[in-house]
């Protein structure tokens, strides 16, 4: 077996064993910045093509995520949603104990494509959810509409007209483990071309 790395079985059978800890089972205690750092520093070691830092980390205390969750009934009678799916965005901003929102910031001039770049960004955020994940902690990556609403991302976390949010990733400790759910069948959704 030829490897420019060597093997890390502990690693490969994390990934194949990872899973994601719902939302509203995270709570206190969260990690501290001297905790939070190495897993920022983790999700920033991402591809990244032409090294280009095509994203951005912002760092939402439970406080501040109240704050934003303060913007969802307006906006969201704004774009004429459901009082239903209203609540349930409020929800998931204002039970958060800590969230990251990951920041999807393209740089100019486009030498890497707009959808390279964003790919970065959406790799940044799932190394984050893992590093979080591997570091112990309860850990979920969601959007949900407000996510997707420019004048939500302007007003509640002063995103530039370039920019998007690619997901909060909810970090906590994980009070209870759901059951796993099923996994996807690898041969059904893979295909071998050979020569």
């Amino acid at each position: 077996m030829s490897a420019t790395t060597p093997p890390n079985p502990a690693a490969l059978d994390f990934l194949l064993t990872r899973r994601s800890r719902p939302f509203k089972t995270l709570a206190a205690p969260v990690p501290d910045a001297a905790a939070l750092r190495p897993l920022l520093a983790a999700a920033a070691r991402t591809p990244d093509h032409g090294k280009l830092e095509p994203w951005r980390f912002i760092v939402l205390s439970a406080p501040a995520m109240v704050r934003i969750s303060g913007l969802v009934a307006g906006r969201g009678e704004d774009l004429g949603k459901p009082g239903e799916e209203i609540e349930k965005m409020r929800f998931q901003l204002a039970a958060a104990p800590l969230a990251v929102a990951v920041i999807s910031s393209p740089k100019p001039p486009v030498k890497i494509p707009l959808a390279e770049q964003r790919n970065s960004a959406a790799a940044a955020c799932l190394g984050l959810l893992n590093a979080a994940l591997a570091a112990g902690w309860g850990a979920n990556w969601l959007t949900g509409w407000a996510a997707h609403d420019a004048e939500f991302c302007r007003t509640g976390l002063g995103l530039t007209q370039d920019e998007t949010l690619v997901g909060f990733v909810h970090i906590g400790t994980a009070r209870a483990t759901p059951p796993d759910r099923p996994r996807p069948d690898i041969d059904t959704l893979t295909t071998w071309i050979d020569p």
